[in-house]
């Protein structure tokens, strides 16, 4: 029995659903938002073995039978069903998460993923330093909240882009005049700066050793909202070479990630400089624009094949 846990809508979730429909294959959907009726009963006994049952699509799973786990959470406290909640119901919203997050940590089987394996992702800078571990080139980089030291950054490197240093999604920007203009408010929040790595944007999924690599041309600094800035980004399939495909396989394997989405850039010299790793990425807008099977991929490894 394989459990996909997350919000059923989510594109993601939904892609997946449907791959493992059309193998035939046993799955069940754990859905997030339905906390208040989808009950929890984890136990591990003497010999560490974990038991119990999970109450999902109105049926009854036991913990045994589950030999895969896809999940993709949103954080509980930006779901609709706890915004102005009574505090009864936020408190078993906690629970049931802290509960479902216990059981996907040590639940046995494949995982995509678990917890201990995406922390990695939630300090930029940490990810960074692993990622050259492994091989990789990575940007010059600055994490400050001196402005000084972020102007003094750009006079060095020319062109220089900034985003958030943590896990939360953020648009990467550039450092024009307009940006800045804004530098006083970093004191309040510190912002990591890179040099601009000019060249041809790569997205590598791996899924379970399996690579899907796309290519993506475009006019701005984050491809993911050029329609927002007015820009355009073209999405292809793209065969990488082998001793790359083998290094992003070796990454996400090295940071325990049987599913993960590695950013890079190509440059105009032929090296790859590497950004990041997502352990748990939005697949489905590469899947759309370029018809790779990254979801078929991920159904059959939840399978263990």
């Amino acid at each position: 029995m394989i459990i996909v846990c997350g919000i059923a809508s989510e594109r993601p979730i939904a892609l997946v659903v449907d791959a493992l429909r059309r193998r035939g294959l046993p799955y069940a959907v754990l859905h997030q938002r339905r906390f208040t009726d989808t009950p929890i009963d984890i136990r591990v006994d003497g010999g560490g073995d974990v038991g119990g049952h999970l109450r999902c699509d109105g049926r009854t799973v036991p913990c045994s039978d589950v030999t895969g786990i896809y999940t993709r959470l949103m954080d509980w406290r930006l779901l609709p069903e706890a915004r102005g909640a009574d505090e009864e119901t936020l408190r078993h919203c906690q629970a049931w998460h802290e509960a479902l997050g216990t059981w996907i940590e040590i639940a046995p089987g494949r995982v995509m993923n678990r917890a201990s394996a995406a922390a990695t992702n939630r300090s930029k800078p940490y990810q960074a330093q692993l990622i050259r571990r492994a091989g990789f080139r990575v940007p010059e980089t600055l994490v400050t909240d001196d402005p000084d030291l972020a102007l003094a950054f750009r006079d060095r490197h020319g062109r220089v882009v900034y985003k958030s240093i943590s896990g939360v999604r953020s648009i990467v920007r550039l450092l024009d005049d307009e940006a800045v203009a804004r530098l006083p408010r970093i004191r309040s929040c510190p912002v990591q700066f890179q040099r601009y790595i000019p060249g041809v944007n790569i997205r590598v999924h791996v899924v379970a050793g399996e690579v899907f690599a796309t290519r993506i041309e475009t006019d701005q600094a984050d491809y993911r909202y050029a329609g927002r800035y007015g820009g355009r980004a073209d999405l292809t399939p793209w065969t990488p070479p082998r001793e790359l495909a083998l290094r992003c396989a070796d990454l996400a394997t090295g940071l325990g990630l049987a599913l993960a989405g590695i950013d890079l850039v190509l440059t105009d010299e032929g090296e790859f400089f590497c950004f990041e790793v997502n352990p748990s990425p939005a697949y489905s807008f590469y899947e759309d624009h370029t018809a790779q099977p990254i979801s078929d991929a991920i159904a059959r490894a939840l399978l263990g094949r």
